[in-house]
C-alpha cells in the first residue's frame, strides 16, 4: 500500500531524432570573445575575501539581533507571569483578611 508503483522503464517514448544543419562556416576561435563563449543560465556571484568577510559579519549581527530580541520577549513574559502571581497572592489575602472580619 505504501511501496510506490513506477511504470516499467521500457514504455517511455523514445527521444524524437532530428540531425542538425551543419553550420555554414566554423567562427574562428580568436574572433569570439571568451565572455561569448561561456553563457551561464543564471548569474553567478563571486564572493571575495572581504564581501565573505562582511557578510559572515552581517549574519552574526543578524543572529545577535534576534537573540537580544527573543530573550527581551522571554523576559518580559517571565515578569508579567511574577507580577500576576504577586497579586494574586495579595488579592487572596485581602479576601482571607475580610473573611475573618
Amino acid at each position: 500500500m505504501f511501496n510506490p508503483k513506477y511504470p516499467p522503464t521500457d514504455t517511455a517514448p523514445p527521444p524524437p531524432t532530428t540531425t542538425a544543419p551543419a553550420p555554414a562556416a566554423p567562427a574562428p576561435v580568436a574572433a569570439v570573445p571568451a565572455a561569448a563563449q561561456l553563457v551561464p543560465g543564471r548569474p553567478t556571484v563571486q564572493l571575495t575575501p572581504g564581501s565573505a568577510l562582511a557578510l559572515a559579519a552581517g549574519g552574526g549581527a543578524v543572529v545577535l539581533v534576534v537573540g537580544a530580541v527573543l530573550v527581551s520577549l522571554l523576559l518580559a513574559v517571565a515578569l508579567t507571569g511574577v507580577s500576576v502571581a504577586v497579586v494574586a497572592v495579595v488579592l487572596r489575602l485581602l479576601v482571607k483578611d475580610l473573611h475573618k472580619h
